[in-house]
């Protein structure tokens, strides 16, 4: 037979198949595999009357527990937190005392100007943002114990429920959950999505969730203002980001992203132990990026702060009247109704939009002090309450996000378009609830 009537025969032994079985080829033979081994074990697999109930089994049954699992969660995440603030605290505040010496020593440096580069612009700023390097450093220790035991691949279980309930599932939870770490990799793992809608919702959603890099401006406030309860503010600054990215993406599929929601199987891994050499190297990936970047981008701002808070020459530092007063006395009036309308807040959050840890480092600069004594000069130099912090607290953990990881939604969505609208609505959404917070505040507690 020649090559076009064995081609015209299969065909017609395909067709053949079709009509009588109602699909293809590959479909009914496998269908027949399928079949006769599932045959072949009735008649030689003998399995016992009940399967074992494995240790695993019996944790699962309080971990994931429908209506327990996710109170069992969001309490995990409080002690994260409670235990980030506390045992960093002792190393945060010698680094913050080696800094002050730092500080003073470079006091007697000439010339000047390079003694108040070095104590004002660099040990003010990239000290304020590295005396917060513990509290970065146990966070990720705390991830890496829960990752590594096989905790948050039930979480994301858990929580599937609850993210159906907003059009989404448990994948979506798993970049989330990333975003504690930093926002670019949270955005880059949502590739894993199947469906589009999901993809781009979680995306779009995922700038709300509070990165390590936003953890110094939460925990230089919350000790400032809050003192004891300094714990219960951070992990309420992360729940008021999850709870945003929620409605968010609830507001989303019913609007720009209708449709049904994709399906969410995954085999949970067995409990582990988590070995200290792997939790120390998880540690470490996660927490180099923040070492590396306040080596270069914070380094950087600092400098370019202390220059504009320099120039032009003759005028007193970090005034007024220097170009960085210029710069935060134009924008002052729009963060004016969130109660942080000075000058020195206004330029730091613009300075933020190119890494969050910068809004400390820039405050530090203006200010020139290191991270211990800069919540007490937001209190004496400018006026600032606990409303007023925690209403700064909330915009900066709302408000658009750093420029890399805008790179990153536009390189994950392949458009600029996504990219420009998560810079605009979340800063829309920052502003509104910050102003909400302060003037709802004022009304219930009065000033």
């Amino acid at each position: 037979m020649s090559r076009e009537e064995i081609i015209r025969a299969r065909d017609k032994s395909l067709a053949h198949l079709r009509s009588i079985f109602g699909d293809d080829s590959e479909t009914v033979i496998a269908g027949e595999r399928y079949g006769f081994i599932s045959g072949l074990l009735k008649d030689t697999l003998k399995k016992p009357p009940t399967e074992a109930v494995t240790t695993s089994d019996k944790i699962d049954r309080v971990l994931v527990h429908r209506v327990w699992g996710i109170p069992i969660f969001l309490g995990i995440m409080y002690g994260v937190f409670q235990f980030v603030f506390n045992a960093a605290a002792p190393l945060a505040y010698w680094i913050g005392v080696g800094f002050d010496r730092l500080s003073e020593a470079a006091g007697g440096v000439s010339p000047a100007w390079w003694s108040s580069l070095l104590g004002d612009g660099i040990i003010g700023g990239v000290g304020s943002v590295l005396s917060f390097v513990p509290n970065i450093f146990f966070l990720f220790i705390a991830i890496a114990i829960l990752e590594d035991c096989g905790y948050l691949a039930r979480a994301a279980f858990v929580m599937d429920r609850a993210m159906h309930k907003i059009g989404l599932h448990g994948r979506s939870f798993i970049p989330l959950m990333l975003g504690f770490g930093c926002t670019i990799p949270a955005v880059m793992a949502c590739r894993t999505i199947e469906n589009p809608r999901d993809r781009i919702t979680t995306v779009l959603v995922s700038p709300f969730i509070a990165c390590g890099a936003r953890l110094p401006i939460f925990v230089l406030l919350a000790g400032a203002f809050f003192a004891a309860r300094a714990g219960l503010v951070v992990f309420a600054m992360y729940g008021i980001g999850i709870g945003i990215a929620i409605v968010t993406a609830l507001i989303f599929r019913k609007t720009l992203f209708r449709g049904p929601s994709g399906h969410f199987v995954m085999e949970l891994p067995p409990y582990r132990l988590p070995t200290p050499t792997g939790v120390v190297v998880h540690m470490w990936e996660r927490g180099r990026l923040f070492l590396r970047r306040a080596g270069t981008v914070i380094f950087v701002v600092v400098v370019v702060v202390w220059v504009l808070a320099s120039l032009p020459w003759g005028v007193a530092y970090a005034s007024e009247a220097s170009a960085l007063g210029h710069l935060g006395r134009a924008l002052a009036p729009v963060f004016a109704p969130c109660g942080f309308g000075q000058w020195p807040a206004a330029a730091s959050l613009v300075f933020g939009f190119l890494a969050k840890e910068t809004v400390v480092g820039s405050l530090g600069a203006i200010f020139a002090v290191e991270g211990g004594m800069l919540g007490g000069a937001l209190s004496a130099h400018l006026g600032w309450t606990p409303l007023v912090a925690f209403a700064f607290m909330v915009f900066s953990l709302l408000y658009v996000p750093c420029v890399a990881a805008i790179g990153a939604i536009k390189s994950e969505t392949n458009s600029w378009k996504w990219a420009w609208f998560s810079v605009a609505y979340t800063t829309g959404i920052a502003w509104t609830i910050a102003t909400l917070i302060y003037q709802i505040g004022r009304l219930v507690i009065g000033g």
